[in-house]
């Protein structure tokens, strides 16, 4: 918690500000302006001595984003020491500089220092006295610009909003530190004015309220739990419903305090010299997003068969070879699909994790194990993490070569929360990274597909050298980037582009890139089940754009009614997984009446069905950033109740799915405009409003969206084995819920040609009907269903590729 001030009028108790207060130098460049602020008034030369400046750059690298960079010491080693964001990693920033088209143009007149574009402008306040800069959208587009006015205010920075402060410098006097001037506290802060109604949602997997309005919110990596504010995945990130995002490009300890000390602003403050924003406009979220990813980066693309059902080991439990062929055989035998096998901690020998090799009491030949596990057509996922103990055989290896975080003496930083003297792999000296890798390179050469990443936010910033140098306070964030981005990059480079993937606990803003991402440790109750939800909504908002959970929670033990619920939810998220604490998570161990099996084979099997629609919106996320499932009010920007909504969320463009989050299958949820059509179900919901249903444990409102179609695959024919990995041409049927105006393509996508649609599906309506045809693909004979306008259900058989309907 960082609060500075008490009331509107008085620093915090031993806490000394120094506000931007008026102009002492104004200039305008070509690409970029900048202003120079006095933090006191201006009145005579006297006072241009003993008074502090602060300088506010303002640029824009890209169109529709704006760089403002606040700092007071710009030569302070603290703020200067890396590690920094890898920004724009796909994009060639000079070329779209110099192709750029959006009219950017930087100006000074006696009043004001101004910088715009065709679509965006940032002006400082210049009058002597003064201090000031509004942030407007020119946009005529955005859904919170109900009256479409021509300069739209996003935010401002008004009256002591920009401020350098210090706390704690002297008991006597705070002004006072001639002797040591670097005594005490020392942040900078920037805070913007929210308007009236104007909501902020993201930060990071947040499992707390969803809006973020009234909350303290600290950028600060830690193992808490799904309970707490405290993440697994911090990001300096917000979205706001005004049309605007802000990201914070500084990957240490951030602060944001989000109308909980001013009641009109979102209060930014790092514990350092600089503090660079950028401000992301839209104006509709899924723009925000893009342009967001577009400077942290797109996520890459899973490879098609991790979107089957994961199972797990779960964590303490006693297993060996014979447990895990035992429960994959239990769900061969009822029907479940599985695709991918995850051998958690213990694969190890306890002690000595992380050594990277099967313990020979429980596995004694793991080679053939694997072998004979991929031969029934399972992936395989063993669990990781960046800690060494010190009984791992590879521990003095580390020591001696100097691949461990170091503390100031030379000597190895070791602890014991975890595993008993474990030191903490140096990322940032090239020669650990590559042996990090060499130990996972071998696993993949024993038959290893993927890696759990779990862990990697217990990193120690006190008393810590590292190898590059890198400021500690900054590293305790990032290092979850370095460490999934080095296990990501040897598994792409040993098994192909598109064919890697990670599970990943901990990340920073980039982390994206490296999927896919799960929510942390969660209790086995309902209300953990919907803070999951919230925290994987809050992190899609962020660019993370592939996302799973611990179905039916990871603490505890789900009685069955949890267990189905959390299933139905588990299975339609982007990824599936069955995992928890210390117990197993088999279906036939948790609902002695057999009613699990029947609850999972149904809905795994409804989600490979969905695999043509799912994987097309998957190369969707992976080139826009935009999340698989995503909040409400990314597909519905115009309807203020969307904006409120987070026990439900949208799969893709066109799919909303409902999660029941009690045992009696009671649940109320909201439907935006239209008519939407219960794809599990067949019945037809009005919206806008709300909507009070009873669901068994076979079904909960998976809704189609109105004018839209998607198209369920047959995952299998008689005798073969069910996948999430099949030609996604050969369609069982289509689902077309019908308007007056219907015009949709159905793209089938080509998991060998990725980027390409292998089968297209035109469906176009009028005078009274449709008409369906297929414009590009080998499509079998198949059905489609129809819900016309009225609400009826027709079926229509295709043979010859194409037919017409008549309302």
């Amino acid at each position: 918690m960082v609060k500075f001030s008490k009331g509107m009028w008085w620093p915090a108790p031993n806490t000394t500000i120094s506000w931007a207060v008026e102009a002492a130098k104004a200039e305008a460049f070509e690409d970029r302006v900048r202003y120079l602020a006095s933090t006191k008034r201006l009145l005579h030369r006297g006072d241009t001595l003993n008074t502090p400046t602060i300088s506010l750059d303002c640029s824009s690298p890209v169109p529709d984003v704006l760089l403002l960079k606040t700092t007071h010491w710009k030569a302070q080693a603290s703020t200067n020491i890396g590690p920094e964001f890898e920004l724009f990693p796909d994009v060639d920033i000079k070329q779209l500089a110099i192709n750029r088209q959006d009219g950017l143009k930087c100006t000074k007149t006696e009043s004001t220092l101004n910088l715009s574009t065709n679509t965006l402008s940032a002006t400082f306040d210049t009058t002597p006295g003064s201090f000031g800069l509004d942030i407007v959208s020119h946009s005529t587009n955005n859904p919170m610009n109900k009256f479409n006015a021509p300069n739209f205010l996003l935010t401002k920075l008004g009256w002591r909003s920009v401020g350098y402060v210090k706390q704690n410098t002297s008991l006597d006097h705070p002004n006072l530190n001639l002797v040591d001037p670097e005594k005490g506290d020392r942040w900078t802060t920037m805070q913007f004015q929210l308007s009236v109604g104007e909501k902020i949602y993201g930060l990071g997997e947040r499992f707390g309220n969803f809006i973020k309005n009234g909350q303290t919110v600290d950028m600060w990596n830690e193992d808490g739990g799904t309970s707490s504010e405290l993440t697994y995945k911090n990001v300096p990130f917000f979205i706001s419903s005004r049309g605007y995002g802000i990201f914070v490009d500084c990957p240490g300890h951030v602060s944001f305090e989000i109308q909980s000390e001013r009641t009109t602003r979102v209060n930014i403050s790092v514990p350092f010299e600089r503090l660079p924003v950028y401000i992301i406009h839209g104006p509709s979220p899924k723009e925000i997003i893009q342009r967001y990813t577009a400077l942290t980066g797109r996520p890459a693309l899973p490879p098609p068969w991790t979107f089957n059902l994961w199972l797990s080991t779960s964590f303490t439990t006693d297993y060996d070879e014979g447990t895990v062929n035992q429960f994959l055989q239990g769900m061969e035998e009822r029907d479940i699909s599985v695709g991918v096998f995850h051998f958690d901690c213990f694969w190890m020998k306890g002690f000595h994790w992380c050594d990277f090799e099967f313990d020979k009491d429980y596995f004694p030949d793991a080679r053939g194990q694997l072998a004979r596990l991929k031969e029934r057509g399972y992936k395989v996922c063993v669990w990781i993490n960046p800690y060494i103990a010190q009984e791992s055989a590879i521990f003095d290896e580390g020591v001696e070569s100097g691949f461990f975080i170091k503390r100031k003496d030379g000597s190895v930083w070791q602890w014991d929360f975890w595993q008993a003297g474990m030191a903490f792999v140096d990322f940032t000296n090239p020669k650990a990274w590559e042996w990090y890798q060499s130990k996972l390179s071998a696993l993949i050469d024993l038959g290893v597909d993927c890696f759990k990443t779990d862990f990697g936010e217990r990193i120690p910033t006190g008393d810590v050298v590292y190898f590059d140098g890198s400021n500690p306070a900054k590293m305790h964030n990032y290092y979850a980037f370095l460490y999934n981005k080095a296990t990501f990059e040897v598994l792409e480079k040993r098994l192909g582009k598109n064919e890697a993937a990670v599970f990943a606990r901990s990340a920073t803003a980039g982390a994206q890139r490296f999927p896919v991402h799960w929510g942390g440790d969660p209790m086995s109750t309902f209300e953990a089940m919907a803070e999951s939800l919230r925290g994987g909504l809050s992190l899609g908002l962020c660019g993370f754009g592939y996302w799973a959970h611990d179905i039916g929670g990871f603490e505890g033990k789900p009685d069955a009614a949890l267990y189905k619920r959390w299933f139905a939810f588990g299975a339609l998220s982007s990824h599936s997984r069955l995992h928890g604490s210390g117990s197993f998570r088999v279906p036939w161990l948790l609902d002695e009446t057999g009613e699990a099996d029947k609850v999972l084979q149904k809905f795994i099997n409804f989600k490979l069905a969905l695999m043509p629609y799912l994987y097309g919106v998957a190369i969707d996320t992976h080139r826009t950033g935009v999340p698989m499932m995503r909040a409400l009010f990314t597909e519905f920007p115009e309807e203020a109740e969307a904006w409120n909504v987070d026990t439900q969320y949208m799969l893709g463009p066109n799919v909303m799915v409902v999660p029941i989050f009690n045992a009696e299958g009671t649940t109320e949820y909201y439907v935006p405009k239209g008519r939407w059509y219960g794809l599990l179900d067949g019945k037809v919901r009005e919206g806008p409003g709300y909507v009070r249903e009873t669901h068994d444990f076979f079904s909960l409102p998976v809704l189609l969206r109105p004018g839209t179609a998607v198209a369920l695959g047959r995952y299998a024919r008689e005798g073969e084995r069910k996948l999430a990995q099949y030609d996604y041409t050969d369609v069982e049927s289509f689902v077309v819920n019908a308007a007056e105006d219907v015009d949709v393509d159905v793209e089938l996508p080509d998991v060998e040609k990725l980027g390409e649609a292998k089968g297209i599906v035109r469906i176009k309506g009028g005078n009274g009907g449709l008409e369906v045809r297929t414009t590009k693909g080998p499509l079998k004979e198949w059905r489609m269903k129809v819900v016309v306008p009225s609400g009826e259900v027709n079926e229509v058989g295709l043979g010859n590729g194409s037919a017409k309907l008549k309302f």
